[in-house]
């Protein structure tokens, strides 16, 4: 509200209350009232005073305060608010008609307009406990007929206004439309109480609502009143609290600017929300939905709380259809029987104040009454009489909304309320005492039994209402027992607070092409069953928004399936996630978890990563076919090895095999064989002792071969300089210099690895982190420095005897060993250079393979390359198997 509204109703407040008598005589000239009205009434043994709007906007005279101001005037008469007024006169009507209920006593009533103004309705109220046509606060002009109390009124702020007044007199009071929780609280409202359910668990409910339709990405729009904003803040936790989020909250108001209206509509555009919760008024919402519609945004499911009242004159055609498929809440509603034809058959002059018919009667045909000083209606340049004969059912049946009678419902238990406790008083005598009137003393028993807190609470508001001169507060006393039961077999009651049981309707409206629409009862939310059941719903009658064929999907993002996590975007709410696939070695064997559950040590995620399974356990075996390959060919190598030994023995006695030192041809032969022996210690399941000594074993074995390559180069140079019968090298010629060599060079070895074994000595291990789903069974080289020790050292001697034997391969025919030996070395080294990258971008068997590879094709250059030549002419070419063939040679060199 504007500052100048603010001032505005300050000064008819203060208008209003110079009105006040003082000493029981009003001032002269005091006599302003705020508005000029005469209430819509009838008689009756007990008057009930009505204060409901059927207009919805006042307006206010400019006060300059030179002259009288003019009245306020009403406007904006709604038929809707009109039809809730008939359901108090045809329930009035129907009590009056009943012989069980307030036998020989009838129900008046005293009807005024509050036209949704806290100002009228302050009036309107005090006019009402004054009991004539004037305001006369403190004063009661008439005893009788009896005010057995006020219904009213629509909206919470007009009725907490009306409540405060009613509370100060102890006039008992009862809504059937507010809402607002501060209503329940009996401290500041002794006398107040409500049909309709109280705000209090809405929320809950709409939030349960989207929970069940698993709606966790929603938006609010809330209106900018407190109470509204209130519930919507207790919407938004309820809607966290069901796991959900709310993309955005936004008030709203009619009264807010345009561009603030044009940017909470590209907050609605932008958002990927298609689900809104409408906590707001209907003329909140309209000038929302209009926007909307200009921007063809037509995609969104409304969830509408029962402050909104649905109605399809309300809105505008485009609009009201972007309301199609919306869910609705409402005060539970149950049939009025004869409701219907009793509005149909009203007539203009029932009842001779009434005002109300007269009014609808000229919207509803567009006709103006004969002297009544009521704004024209013209068609052309006619104006159409109103006769009052009518006929009600030519008009669109949408008009009174009757597919909706939540409040008019609610307003019809309000009076019954009020006749019930009026029967169970006069039955108990006590009207005699309030209202000096004799009635018959029969008790009633309590129709429920309230616990002890009811007890307190109730005896609280009797003793606060004890000093009462009137029958009121018997009244009152009479409604905090009530306890009736409708003929839909609905059981109404109030609570401790003066509210009734929370039970909602679920409502779906359906717009249909011809622009026709209804309002589907699909479901119901009662606060009195069991938890997490107080929703049922008929899911199947539901008519959704024409973009969807059934209940729409509204995340911020999709589920996480099994086999990934939630991981959370920066800056956004929880709902809004990506979805990551578990690490290596962990599962998720549920949807939208935030962590993934590693797998044990001998287990491994299948290719989905939502179970484990167990590890395919994975080692060189003699079974598998590249190690029963290997395997073979390391045999075959090793019996060829052997039958080159036996050759060399048989005929060790021929000049070739003397030529070059067969004692080391014999060492070399015989390691050759034990080196690819050694590598059948790598194939099969790996061991503490296997483990230990297979990488010491090639080391040793290798280093053994070398040493005796090494030593026939230099046996080869010492053999071709000791020629000249001058040189010093003749005493270094024969066993000695090679033995010392093969015992040095091996015995440094030897050296390396006892260190190794008896400090870091290898051990078998299962390795998990290799390779996914396997357990490699491998053997754990303990401290790898000294394996790369034992073959840095190998290659050096190699490295050695290749230099050697490339220095002297130029040496006679007899001596051409040494080319041999140079190229023997040349493929060694190659082999073993080419090994290392090789084994190190491997893992289990296949690291392993590589290993036995290079051992068995090193020492197989190592054979071949040295002896099958000699082999070749033992065997095949015998005739130059002789001393003369070989001097021969080196003297047609010489």
């Amino acid at each position: 509200m504007k500052m100048c509204e603010k001032i505005q109703l300050f000064d008819w407040l203060t208008l209003l209350l110079l009105t006040a008598p003082v000493g029981g005589v009003l001032a002269p000239g005091c006599e302003l009232e705020l508005r000029e009205v005469a209430p819509f009434s009838t008689d009756g043994d007990f008057v009930l005073g009505v204060i409901s709007a059927s207009y919805t906007e006042v307006i206010y005279p400019i006060l300059d305060y030179r002259e009288i101001p003019q009245p306020v005037r009403c406007e904006g008469f709604q038929a809707r608010y009109y039809r809730d007024i008939l359901a108090i006169l045809f329930s009035i009507e129907e009590i009056n008609q009943n012989q069980y209920l307030l036998p020989n006593h009838t129900l008046g009533f005293q009807i005024l307009d509050s036209c949704l103004s806290e100002v009228v309705a302050l009036q309107d109220t005090l006019q009402v406990l004054s009991g004539e046509n004037k305001t006369i606060p403190n004063y009661k002009c008439h005893a009788h007929p009896a005010l057995a109390g006020i219904l009213g009124e629509i909206h919470s702020a007009v009725t907490e206004v009306m409540a405060r007044i009613s509370g100060v007199y102890k006039i008992p009071q009862i809504s059937f439309s507010s809402q607002h929780p501060i209503l329940s609280d009996k401290f500041q409202f002794p006398s107040f109480l409500r049909t309709y359910p109280p705000d209090n668990l809405q929320p809950r409910a709409i939030a349960q609502l989207l929970r069940h339709f698993n709606w966790t990405w929603v938006g609010i729009l809330s209106s900018s009143s407190d109470v509204r904003s209130l519930s919507s803040q207790k919407i938004r936790q309820e809607v966290v609290e069901n796991g959900g989020c709310v993309a955005f909250l936004e008030k709203i108001n009619n009264r807010y600017s345009k561009e603030r209206l044009v940017r909470v509509v590209d907050v609605i555009r932008q958002s990927s929300a298609s689900v809104i919760v409408c906590n707001c008024y209907e003329m909140h919402l309209r000038p929302i939905l209009e926007l909307l519609a200009l921007q063809n945004v037509t995609s969104i499911v409304w969830v509408v709380s029962s402050g909104l009242t649905i109605n399809s004159h309300l809105f505008t055609r485009e609009s009201w259809r972007l309301l199609n498929g919306s869910i609705s809440f409402t005060g539970a509603t149950n049939g009025i029987p004869g409701f219907i034809d009793f509005i149909y058959g009203i007539r203009p002059f029932v009842y001779s104040q009434d005002t109300f018919t007269k009014l609808f009667w000229q919207k509803a045909f567009g006709c103006q009454w004969e002297g009544q000083n009521m704004t024209a209606m013209v068609t052309g340049l006619e104006v159409i009489p109103c006769t009052g004969e009518e006929d009600l059912k030519e008009l669109d049946p949408e008009l009174f909304q009757l597919n909706d009678l939540s409040i008019s419902y609610h307003a019809y238990l309000a009076v019954y309320a009020y006749a019930h406790a009026l029967h169970n008083m006069v039955v108990d005598g006590a009207k005699e005492d309030a209202f000096g009137t004799h009635t018959n003393t029969n008790n009633v028993e309590p129709c429920f039994n309230i616990n002890s807190q009811d007890d307190i609470q109730r005896s609280d508001v009797v003793k606060r209402n004890s000093g009462l001169e009137a029958g009121e507060a018997e009244v009152l006393q009479y409604l905090w027992d009530v306890c009736f039961t409708t003929d839909s077999e609905q059981k109404v009651y109030f609570d401790a607070n003066g509210d009734v049981p929370t039970v909602f309707d679920i409502k779906n409206i359906q717009i249909y092409p011809d622009d026709t629409s209804k309002v589907i009862t699909v479901g119901k939310y009662d606060v009195k069953e069991s938890p997490g059941h107080e929703i049922s719903l008929n899911v199947t009658a539901i008519l959704w928004n024409q973009r969807y064929n059934q209940a729409p999907r509204c995340v911020c993002s999709e589920s996480c399936p099994v086999g990934y996590r939630k991981s959370a975007r920066r800056g956004q709410p929880s709902c809004c996630f990506d979805c990551l696939p578990c690490a290596v070695g962990e599962i998720a064997n549920e949807t939208d978890t935030t962590k993934c559950w590693k797998c044990p040590e001998d287990q491994w995620p299948n290719e989905s990563r939502d179970k484990c399974l167990p590890r395919v356990v994975e080692f060189l075996s003699y079974q598998d076919p590249l190690g029963a390959t290997l395997a073979t060919v390391a045999i075959i190598l090793s019996l060829v090895t052997v039958l080159i030994l036996i050759i060399f023995f048989w005929f060790q006695s021929t000049p070739i095999v003397r030529a070059n030192n067969r004692g080391l041809s014999y060492l070399l032969l015989c390691t050759l064989t034990l080196c690819f022996l050694c590598s059948l210690i790598f194939v099969g399941f790996p061991m503490q002792l296997t483990c230990m000594i297979r990488q010491p074993a090639f080391g040793l074995i290798f280093t053994l071969s070398v040493s005796c390559i090494l030593a026939k180069t230099v046996t080869v140079v010492i053999a071709f300089k000791a020629v000249n019968p001058h040189t010093h090298l003749r005493k270094w010629v024969g066993s000695k210099i090679p033995n010392l060599i093969v015992i040095f060079c091996s015995l440094i070895q030897l050296v390396i690895c006892t260190y190794w074994i008896s400090s870091h000595p290898p051990f078998p291990e299962n390795n998990t982190r290799s390779e996914s789903g396997k357990i490699l069974i491998e053997c754990n080289d303990g401290l790898t420095i000294l394996f790369y020790c034992m073959l840095g050292y190998m290659g050096f001697l190699a490295i050695l005897s290749f230099i050697v034997a490339f220095l002297v391969r130029t040496l006679p025919d007899r001596f051409n060993e040494a080319k041999f030996i140079t190229f023997s070395m040349l493929v060694f080294l190659s082999v073993w250079l080419s090994f290392i990258p090789a084994y190190l971008s491997t893992q289990g068997k296949y690291m392993v393979a590589v290993e036995i590879f290079a051992i068995l094709s090193s020492g197989a250059g190592l054979l071949f390359l040295i002896f099958f030549p000699k082999c070749y002419i033992i065997l095949l070419q015998p005739e130059k198997n002789t001393k003369e063939h070989l001097v021969g040679k080196m003297a047609t060199r010489k």
